[in-house]
This record gives C-alpha cells, structure tokens and sequence, in this order.
C-alpha cells in the first residue's frame, strides 16, 4: 500500500464539539432562569417540569445559530447542565415553604449546606447505575427519549426558539394585564351561578398552568381526574350529608338563605380534603416502594458489581471520584445536621445524617425507576416519607427534619434528572463521562437562586401558603400540615387513613405514580388543575388532528413560553415592588 493511500486515514478529523466552556456557561444561565421560573411554578401548581426541552430549544439557538459552533453533543451538555441545576427548584419548593408557612426560626446556611449536599449524593449515587438502567434493563424514560429525538433535528432549533419567544411574550401580557386589574385572575362561573363556594366551577387564568397540561398531555389526566374526584364528588357528599361544620347553613342556603359560605370552604378544605389527599399521597408513595422493590433488588446487586469493576468501565467517572462526592457530600449534610439544632448532640444528628444518605439512595433509586418506566416519578411522597423519618429520629423537632428533607428531595430529583439525561446522551452517541463530570461540577449552582426565590417570595410575610390564590404553595403547605398534626399530637388519622388506603389500591393500576398524581390534586385549589386539564384536552386534541410530530415541533416550545413568561413576570414584579417600595 502507497503512502499516499494511506494519506486519508491520517486526516483524523477534529473531534465533535462536546464538553466545551461555552455549552457549560450557556447552560447554567438558562438553568438559573429556569430555576426561579420552575420555583415559582412549584408554590402554584404543587410540581414541577423538566428543563431540558428548553435548553435544547435555545442551545440550537444560540450555540449553533449565533455561536456557529455547536454540535449535537455539545447541545446535549448544555441541556445536561440546565437541567441539573433547574432540579433544585422542585426540591427546594417542595420542602422549604413549610417552614415559613409554620413560623419556625432556621439557619438559612443549614438549608444552603443540606441542599448542596443532597444535590451532589444524588449525583454519585446514581451514576454507577446507568449501565444497569439505560443498557440492561433499557428503561425508556420517555422525556429523555424526546429531549434526544429534539437534539437530533437542529434545523428546526430556530425556529422553535421563536415559537418560546412568542409564547413568553402572551404570557407576560396576560399575566400583567392582570396585575392591573384589566383582566380577572379567574373566570368564577360557579358565582355567576348563584352557587356556594364549595361547588368548585372556576378557572384560573393561568398560562403556567396552561403550559403544563399543554406539555403533559395524556399523562397529566390521573392528576385532573383527583381534583374533579375532591370538588365534584367527596365535597359536596361531605357537606350535604352533614360531615362538614356549618352543613346546616350550606343547606340554608340551598333553600333561599344568605350567608357566608367561606367558612364552611375552609373547613372542608382544611380538615377534610387536604388530610385525605395527603393520605393519598403517602400511599401512592409506599405503594410506588413496593411495586419497586424487585426493580430495587437489581439496583442494589448492580451498584454492588459497579464497585467491583471500577463504576463500569471508562464510560464513567471514576469510582474514586464517586466514593470522595459519597464523603464529602455525607459530612456536609452531618453539618448541616448540626446548624440545624445544636441541642440535638452529635449522636442524633449523626443518626439523622446516616438515614437521610440512605434513604436518599434508596427513594432515588426507586424514582429513577419509575421515571425510566412510565415517567412519572413519585418524588413529592418519597420526600414526604423521608421528611416523617427525620421528624421522629429529631425527637419531634421540626426544623431538622424539614432542612434535611430538603436534602433528601432535591437528591432523588437528581437522580432521576441525571438518569434521563443520561439516557438522551446513550440515544445521541454522547459520552457518560462528560455529561457526568459536566452536571458534577454545576449541579449546586441551582440550590442559592431556588432559596433565594423563596425568600424573595416569601416577602415580608404571608407570600405564599393556605389562602393565597396566587401561590397556595401546594406541596409545602401539605408538608407543614403535616408536621403541625405531629407535634400537636391530633393529626386526623382517619383521614389519612383513609387516604393511604386509597392511595395503596392505586398503586395497583399499571400507571406508576398514579396515587401520588391524586393526592396531590385533592389539596390544589381546583380552579388551577381546571386550568390545567383544559391544556391536557388541547394536547389530546393537537395530537389527534395534528400528530405527535407537530406537538413536539410547536406545541412544546409554546408551552414552554406560557410557563416561563408567567414565572418570570411574576418574580419581576415582585422585584420592581422591592426596589420601589
């Protein structure tokens, strides 16, 4: 063979652009956005969505179409990136408004330690699992199945960041508008009507809302279905059969009579619905651990063979790495233990520290599981689980059960957040390693912008919680129900009772997480899951007379604007009102 035959095999080309500065810093802007954006989301709609469609949306934008620069795989790091960091909103959303709405005095640094430490054990925990997962079982997780079909059509990333754009900008006008008083904040048809409160016919004028059924499709019904199931049914039996106070002057009103019926919606929402929902809930979530169990027995025995032969093979980071991240995060959090309630002494707090890495790893483990299968993850109950544990080793202390559950939700978001990504990088020919060390090196970033969203919320009192029709703050309020229940010692056990053993026959349908989508819909307001079912019916819709295709194409980025235009407004408006006093 001739030198010159041999010449173009030694033309090796440059290799793809991959892990490079500019995916990682364009990612952590657009995770930061959306981290104050998804937290505000949280407080409205109880959940939370994933970034990565976003940050694919705008990297093709920005990295291919301005930069000129941007490959498929570098795209995928900067989505990687963003996501990881937006991960705290939920888990910092879901857990820390319970100590504002409580009235409790804590350690903003113990919340700040106790978040990043959970944010980097979710990361190492989960990482030597990914061949498991992703190559031997070959989960589906269906988000990281669009989020790569996404990556792989950068021609249509313009495009599609115009789409975000447009529906940033009517969402800001609505919401706006709004603010004003131009428009109302809900369409009240029930009041139109004549009809008491507690007959639940109103719909929030929300495009965050809206956004997310838009986005949820199929999926979001079962949550829909426990609203309706809450205000169309268990409500007005519970009230008309005499269960609730002051049903005698519901039926006063029903003849003719005039009153004031709030009190009566309070009741009924607070000692009845939102017990029951949250027994649901935890239901839904013990359920979700036993069905899981077979999936966790394989997680176990494959993390253990991991180990063995070194984190499997070059495709990861390094077991090494991995074990330091395990120590180091584990001390953080046993410091964060200690800032939380010095008079614990080091016993407890070690106990407490102990538990929640272990619990971490075993709830993560299980919501990557079942966001692989159905992706629908039960991390709302996982965490609640997780933050009844810390409240019964603290001695009945609320405070470090609440900071390190913090801890505890925002690491199994990691862990089913970084397996998705994960399993979109495997799609795209992607290099584990880099997503890994890329998301390892920011993944803490998005812990002070969703704690300081809280506190900027929380204003000087009463921003968010029962009773704010802007933020109920779903999850959080659950939470501080809870915990108020525990220490006062008369927590409605027959409701949540009752509640758990619903939520553990729903656990028996095939959709996972169907019991935790039903508990949480029993305690949020209904006007905003209305909202959001009527965006499930339009997705349904589009997809029968448009196509998934174009729902991807032009539904997803739109969504995507309604819901960060509606956040984004919210939080500048907070801030001009700060800045102006």
């Amino acid at each position: 063979m001739s030198e010159d035959s041999q010449l173009p095999l030694d033309l090796n080309p440059a290799p793809y652009r991959e892990l490079t500065v500019a995916a990682v810093l364009f990612g952590v802007a657009i995770g930061a956005v959306m981290t104050a954006a998804f937290t505000y989301v949280a407080l409205k709609l109880g959940f939370t969505l994933s970034g990565s469609t976003v940050a694919a949306i705008l990297g093709f934008a920005v990295l291919r179409g301005a930069l000129k620069k941007g490959s498929i795989v570098e795209n995928n790091i900067n989505q990687t990136v963003a996501s990881g960091v937006n991960t705290a909103s939920a888990g910092v959303a879901f857990t820390l408004p319970a100590l504002y709405i409580l009235g409790e005095d804590f350690s903003v640094l113990s919340v700040m330690l106790a978040a990043t430490a959970g944010s980097f054990l979710g990361m190492v925990v989960i990482i030597p699992l990914r061949k498991q997962m992703i190559e031997f079982e070959r989960l589906r997780f269906p988000s990281g199945i669009a989020v790569a079909s996404l990556l792989k059509s950068p021609g249509a990333g313009a495009a599609q960041a115009k789409l975000l754009l447009g529906g940033f900008g009517v969402s800001a006008l609505i919401h706006l508008a709004m603010g004003v008083g131009v428009l109302p904040e809900e369409l009240n048809f029930g009041a139109w009507m004549g009809l008491p409160s507690w007959v639940s016919l109103s719909v929030a004028v929300s495009f965050a809302s809206l956004g997310a059924g838009l986005l949820s499709g199929r999926g979001g019904l079962p949550f829909v279905f426990g609203g309706m199931l809450a205000w169309w049914l268990i409500a007005p039996v519970a009230v008309l059969s005499g269960l609730v106070p002051a049903a005698t002057e519901i039926r006063g009103v029903l003849a003719g009579g005039a009153y004031d019926d709030w009190v009566t919606w309070e009741v009924l929402y607070g000692q009845m619905l939102r017990p029951l929902g949250i027994g649901v809930l935890i239901g839904g979530a013990l359920s979700g651990v036993v069905a899981s169990f077979p999936a966790l027995k394989s997680a176990v025995t494959s993390l253990a063979n991991a180990s063995k032969t070194g984190g499997g093979g070059s495709d990861e980071l390094p077991v090494s790495v991995l074990t330091v991240g395990v120590v180091v995060s584990f001390l953080v959090l046993f410091g964060s233990a200690i800032l939380a309630d010095p008079s614990l002494g080091l016993g407890r707090q070690l106990l407490i520290a102990v538990v929640g890495t272990v619990w971490l790893a075993l709830a993560g483990m299980i919501v990557a599981q079942a966001s692989g299968m159905t992706d629908i993850s039960p991390m709302s109950g996982m965490s609640l689980i997780g933050v009844t544990l810390m409240f019964f080793l603290s001695g009945g202390n609320v405070v470090p059960a609440i900071i390190l559950g913090v801890a505890v939700c925002i690491g199994i978001g990691q862990c089913a957040d970084m397996m998705g990504d994960l399993k979109s990088g495997h799609l795209i020919g992607a290099k584990p390693a880099k997503q890994q060390l890329a998301q390892l090196m920011v993944c803490w970033v998005g812990v002070p912008v969703a704690v300081g969203t809280i506190i900027l919320l929380w204003g000087d009192g009463g921003g968010f919680g029962p009773g704010n029709a802007e933020l109920s703050a779903p999850q959080g309020t659950a939470l501080a129900a809870i915990m108020e229940s525990l220490v006062a010692g008369a927590a409605p056990l027959d409701k949540y009772a009752a509640g758990g053993a619903i939520g553990l026959a729903l656990g028996l349908h095939p959709v996972g997480g169907l019991g935790v989508l039903i508990g949480l819909a029993m305690y949020l307001p209904f006007n905003i899951t209305v909202t959001y079912g009527i965006g499930c019916a339009a997705n349904l819709w589009f997809v029968r007379t448009k196509g998934e295709r174009w729902i991807g194409d032009t539904i997803v980025p739109v969504a995507a604007g309604f819901i960060i235009g509606e956040a984004l407004t919210s939080l500048g408006v907070v801030l001009f009102q700060l800045a102006t006093g």
